[in-house]
C-alpha cells in the first residue's frame, strides 16, 4: 500500500516565527506520512539578487523575520514520552540563486572590527534551473566568486550538499525564539541532515506540531558567519512516531549513507546525539552523555565501556555556533563500529 502524501505551500497562513505548542496546526497526518513542503529560505525571503546588487539587502533586513518555519504538523498518534523521526527524502532549490550575508552583530566574529558593522553586500551563489547545464544537483557544486574578483588564478568549488537548517517540534512549554536551537530541534543547522538521513526528536505535545525551514545549498559545520549558502527549497520527508527510546533526550541524527564505503550495510553512517545548550562545555557534556545513554539502551554496554568507546570511536562536531545563546554540539558514533560476530563452529 502506497504512503499517504500531502503538500505544504509557501503561504503566510502555513509558517510561524515563534515556538509554541499554542500554535494550531496547519496540516495533521498519519504516522508514517510522507510530506512536501515549499519552504522561504532562512532569511523569510527578504534577500534577493535585486537588493543585494543595490546594495541595500542587509541594512533593510528584519531580523525579526528570519528563520520562519512551515507548519505545524500535527502527528497522529504522537504523545510526550515518543520520538518522531524525520526521514529526509528529497531536497531541491525552487529559485536559482542562494545567497550568503554577514549581519551586524550576528556571528561568531561579530566583535571583530573587520565585521562589527557587517558587510554591506551578500555573496549571490548561481544555482542554475534543472535541465540546463548550470543546474546545481548534475554539477554538483556552487562557485565562490569573491566580491573583489581576486581567486588566487583558481575557482572555489564549494560541493553542492543540500539540507535543511531549521527542523523541529514544539516545546513543552512557553514561547521561544526561532533562531536558537533547542532540544526539541529547531535551528540545529547540522549539516548532515541531506538526503538519505534521519532526524529523531524527543515528543513533548501531543502530535509533535513539527516545522520545517531554512534551506541551504551548503554550509561549514558551525556556520560561523552566521549563515550558509540560503536558498529557497522544496523537501519531501516521511515522518514516523516510534516508542520506546527514552534516550532520545534532544535531537539525533542518523547520517546517510556514504557511497564510497557502502560495503557492507551500515558502512560509512553515523549516529550523532546534538547537546543543546547555552554553556559550550555542558553542550558538549549532553551530547556525550546522550551517546552514553543510547549504547547503554541499545547495544547493552557497561556506562562505563560506554564512556571509553565514545572518547577512543566518536567525533565531536561543532554543528551550530552562533544562533545564540545556545551551542548545539553533535557527538558522532560510526555504525561500521558494529559488526556481526563471526558463528562459532
Amino acid at each position: 500500500m502506497a504512503k499517504p502524501h500531502f503538500h505544504l505551500h509557501n503561504h503566510p497562513d502555513h509558517s510561524h516565527l515563534r515556538w509554541s505548542r499554542a500554535i494550531p496546526p496547519v496540516l495533521t497526518v498519519p504516522s508514517g506520512s510522507e510530506i512536501t513542503l515549499e519552504l522561504p529560505d532562512g532569511g523569510g525571503n527578504q534577500i534577493t539578487r535585486e537588493n543585494a546588487a543595490a546594495g541595500t539587502a542587509v541594512a533593510s533586513f528584519d531580523v525579526g523575520l528570519a528563520d520562519p518555519g512551515v507548519g505545524p504538523i500535527y502527528v497522529e498518534g504522537a504523545a510526550p514520552g515518543d520520538v518522531l523521526r524525520v526521514d529526509f527524502l528529497a531536497l531541491e532549490p525552487t529559485v536559482d540563486y542562494g545567497w550568503t550575508a554577514v549581519f551586524p552583530g550576528f556571528g561568531l566574529l561579530c566583535e571583530d572590527a573587520d565585521f562589527v558593522a557587517g558587510v554591506a553586500a551578500p555573496r549571490i551563489f548561481d544555482l542554475g534551473r534543472p535541465g540546463r547545464e548550470d543546474w546545481v544537483a548534475d554539477r554538483g557544486y556552487v562557485v565562490f566568486r569573491p566580491a573583489d574578483g581576486a581567486s588566487g588564478g583558481e575557482e572555489i568549488r564549494i560541493p553542492y550538499r543540500p539540507f535543511l537548517g531549521l527542523v523541529g517540534i514544539a516545546p513543552a512549554e512557553g514561547e521561544h525564539s526561532m533562531i536558537p536551537p533547542l532540544d526539541t530541534g529547531g535551528n540545529i543547522d547540522t549539516r548532515a541532515l541531506g538526503v538519505g538521513s534521519s532526524l529523531y526528536l524527543p515528543v513533548k505535545v501531543p502530535g509533535a506540531l513539527l516545522s520545517l525551514g531554512d534551506g541551504h545549498a551548503a554550509q561549514g559545520d558551525g556556520e560561523v558567519c552566521g549563515t550558509a549558502i540560503e536558498t529557497r527549497m522544496r523537501a519531501t520527508v516521511r515522518v514516523t512516531v516510534e516508542k520506546g527510546k527514552s534516550w532520545v533526550k534532544s535531537p539525533w541524527v542518523l547520517t546517510a549513507e556514504d557511497a564510497a564505503a557502502a560495503t557492507a550495510a551500515p558502512a560509512g553512517r553515523e549516529f550523532m546525539c546534538l547537546g543543546v545548550d547555552s554553556d559550550l562545555r555542558e553542550a558538549t557534556r549532553k551530547a556525550v552523555r546522550g551517546v552514553v545513554d543510547w549504547l547503554e539502551a541499545e547495544k547493552a554496554l557497561s556506562r562505563a565501556d560506554a564512556y571509553m568507546l565514545v572518547s577512543i570511536a566518536g567525533n565531536l562536531r561543532m554543528c551550530e555556533v552562533v544562533d545564540m545563546p545556545n551551542y548545539a554540539i553533535g557527538c558522532a558514533v560510526p555504525l561500521g563500529l558494529f559488526v556481526a560476530s563471526p558463528v562459532q563452529g
